[in-house]
């Protein structure tokens, strides 16, 4: 690499980056003047990952969103606790931003005014702390050691409600016959694919008849 070019990165990369941030700050700062519709805690919130293995999981389980968790309020405002990497609270307006085309939907429990009393809340809070903090488990598998983002969501109602929002599948249910889908199996299992490790999808979730979508 000659010096013009050195000069030339040593000049454009700074920019680059700053330029990013200021992009990424702007987009963030957009949502946060966004209405939220009437949210309570509860509620369970989906979107669309940008990543390969969404893009996996949505051609798997023929569904269009890959991702979820469950809208909880802290002191200084609304969150979404997720199974990322790894499981944590974000802000929701930040869960947002971070979706494909800050594109989400927002299903409630049909009976929450019974069900999710304070009391209900606050235990489902309690149940979610103990797997704050844990790795996203990239194996889907169905211990509580590591542990996906429906998971999370269905675990922490079950406990809390004894309710099966969504219902349990296996691996070998799914449609696991796309290039996409095939690769990544690969990169996770190596050839010795779980077939019948039992996995509630985002999905699954969605479709329960026992939620009802927030307009």
């Amino acid at each position: 690499m000659n010096l013009k070019i050195k000069r030339t990165l040593t000049i454009l990369l700074p920019v680059l980056v700053i330029g990013g941030m200021l992009l990424a700050r702007e987009t963030f700062q957009s949502h946060k003047a966004t209405k939220l519709p009437d949210i309570q805690e509860g509620d369970i919130i989906f979107q669309i990952s940008e990543s390969d293995l969404s893009t996996a999981i949505q051609l798997a389980t023929h569904s269009k969103y890959s991702h979820c968790g469950i809208i909880f309020k802290k002191q200084d405002g609304w969150y979404v606790y997720e199974a990322l990497q790894p499981v944590r609270y974000t802000p929701i307006r930040q869960w947002i931003a971070n979706g494909k085309n800050h594109h989400y939907i927002i299903k409630r429990l049909k009976n929450a005014t019974t069900v999710l009393s304070a009391a209900i809340v606050d235990k489902m809070k309690a149940i979610g702390e103990q797997y704050n903090g844990k790795d996203y488990d990239f194996y889907f598998g169905w211990s509580d050691d590591r542990i996906y983002c429906s998971e999370l969501v269905w675990k922490i109602y079950h406990e809390a409600t004894g309710l099966e929002i969504g219902k349990l599948q296996t691996l070998r249910s799914f449609d696991l016959s796309s290039p996409q889908v095939k690769q990544q199996m690969e990169l996770i299992y190596h050839g010795k694919i779980p077939l019948d490790e039992p996995i509630i999808s985002p999905v699954s979730m969605f479709e329960s008849t026992l939620l009802t979508e927030i307009k």
